[in-house]
């Protein structure tokens, strides 16, 4: 086991986890954000947080924070960047957190959502073949593997420039503490 830790790593392992994530990729940007908040609507209470322990909402004040005081239009700019991994400062912030905190962030705007405090889903809105045919395949999996998409969809997205620390294997060198 290595001490690096890399988000570019993917979590999702088996086959049918790998699929559903390069499913969720083909998506366009609006059509990511239809999913998720679908997701959130129909599994939210089971997949988010993940470990209630691992989260810290005290890591993502701009996100649980500040965001709520913006414009709907500016809430939906915000939230395309983060998927779009543009340099911004929301989604620098978002790619800061690890995936427990970004599952987080995601279920946290979801019940702003239905509470109205977020911009959201258009009220004539209609879900195309392709996401209710993701939303279909990954509530058919079991609880780890939904998960493990999860954590590699939310992982894949905002920006950071951090590059995770090269291995000894690597880099052919030890460490010198």
């Amino acid at each position: 086991m290595t001490a690096s830790y890399n988000k570019a790593d993917s979590q999702a392992q088996t086959e049918t986890t790998q699929k559903a994530v390069e499913a969720f990729n083909k998506l366009d940007t609006d059509a990511k954000l239809a999913w998720f908040y679908l997701v959130y609507k129909k599994m939210g209470s089971s997949i988010t947080p993940a470990a209630p322990a691992a989260a810290e909402p005290e890591l993502a004040p701009r996100l649980l924070g500040d965001y709520y005081e913006l414009s709907d239009e500016q809430q939906l700019k915000v939230m395309r960047e983060i998927v779009n991994k543009e340099d911004t400062e929301y989604s620098r912030a978002y790619g800061a957190i690890k995936e427990n905190n970004q599952l987080l962030v995601w279920y946290a705007w979801a019940i702003g959502m239905d509470e109205k405090k977020i911009v959201g889903m258009p009220a004539n809105y209609n879900a195309s073949e392709a996401i209710n045919n993701l939303l279909s395949q990954v509530e058919g999996l079991e609880f780890e593997e939904q998960i493990s998409i999860f954590r590699t969809i939310v992982g894949e997205m905002g920006y950071t420039d951090v590059k995770p620390i090269e291995t000894q294997a690597q880099t052919g060198k030890t460490s010198s503490l």
